[in-house]
């Protein structure tokens, strides 16, 4: 959300922020003083009748929804408030839309978990099952439901002022994250008090991608749908080529080429965990033909610009983690065009 809002305001958009909280500390939105650059209005988007006064006072353009509990982990220990959270959050900001009265476009994110993991080696597409066998997947496979029901039964004719599209996204890395029990927070730190990193499951592999790749592609998928009222209720996966399938042993590896006097141990054979997807990646080919959305970096890219901006954290205390983030996400845009992909032209 906060990589997402720094982008739309270097857009020139007036960017209104819904949270109910800072979840973290530090986080992202405070170290780059968004609260100065956006409207930051506290409450939980499951506050049915707040949220529709927000919605129908401020008649916004678009609308990005990503307010979840995002954590597979935390799932376990909080299955009832993730459930919550993400299908009871997601309904409420559906309901609200339906008094919107004029043109919206609007994306909602869920997640590639929303997918039942059955441990494939091909990717999983937009039409395959929804479910999965953790709290966190189970809710948004929910989320999903009550997105294509609403489309369905009040966002459909000739009447209908809301456009809606779905992108589903994960294995998300990139600065600014601070949440416990995710790999990169986990070794910045570690690292950052000089001690080795332990890492629970180095041999799960993931499709590793920076957080400017699916914000690009959530950004590609409204303008589609501000131009094309045929992607309306189409959902979208947003993802790395396969080749960017890596072990998290491997990222890890990557990432202390970048941390001085960095360190990791395997206790894959110490920590008993709740369950955890061994092989997990999406089929993004429907994104590519669609909406002419490609990632853009490589794996080893991903990874430097991650533990970069880290790096720049940890070193500079006092630096403008605004423009640095804003710089990053410049230099991202101008690869883009470099590489000649369709998306950045409009960018």
């Amino acid at each position: 959300g906060s990589w997402l809002s720094i982008w739309l305001h270097s857009l020139g958009a007036k960017v209104i922020g819904v949270s109910s909280d800072i979840p973290t500390n530090p986080s992202h939105f405070e170290t780059s003083n968004l609260k100065d650059k956006i409207k930051d209005i506290r409450l939980d988007v499951s506050n049915q009748s707040s949220f529709r006064e927000i919605l129908t006072e401020n008649r916004p353009d678009y609308v990005f929804h990503l307010a979840a509990q995002p954590l597979v982990r935390l799932s376990y220990n909080e299955p009832f408030e993730t459930l919550f959270a993400n299908a009871i959050g997601t309904t409420s900001v559906l309901d609200a839309l339906r008094f919107v009265d004029k043109q919206t476009v609007v994306v909602m994110i869920t997640s590639d978990k929303a997918s039942d993991n059955l441990e494939w080696t091909w990717g999983y597409r937009e039409c395959d099952r929804l479910g999965g066998k953790d709290p966190y997947s189970a809710s948004k496979g929910m989320a999903e439901l009550a997105i294509r029901s609403y489309v369905e039964s009040f966002f459909r004719g000739d009447e209908n002022h809301v456009r809606i599209g779905v992108g589903r996204a994960g294995n998300v890395i990139g600065g600014g994250d601070w949440a416990l029990d995710r790999i990169v927070p986990d070794c910045i730190r570690s690292w950052a008090d000089s001690k080795a990193v332990e890492i629970r499951n180095p041999f799960a592999t993931r499709p590793w991608q920076h957080v400017l790749e699916p914000l690009s592609g959530y950004l590609s998928l409204a303008a589609a749908l501000n131009d094309n009222a045929e992607l309306h209720g189409e959902a979208f996966n947003f993802g790395p080529p396969a080749e960017q399938n890596h072990p998290v042993g491997n990222l890890v590896e990557l990432m202390t080429h970048y941390w001085d006097q960095a360190s990791w141990e395997d206790k894959s054979d110490e920590i008993n965990g709740p369950y955890e997807s061994g092989l997990l990646k999406l089929n993004c080919d429907k994104a590519l033909h669609m909406l002419n959305w490609k990632a853009v970096l490589n794996f080893e890219e991903t990874v430097k610009e991650t533990v970069t901006w880290y790096r720049n954290y940890s070193d500079n205390p006092n630096a403008d983690i605004f423009n640095f983030t804003s710089d990053q996400i410049f230099r991202y845009i101008e690869l883009a065009k470099e590489r000649n992909l369709n998306w950045a032209s409009s960018a």
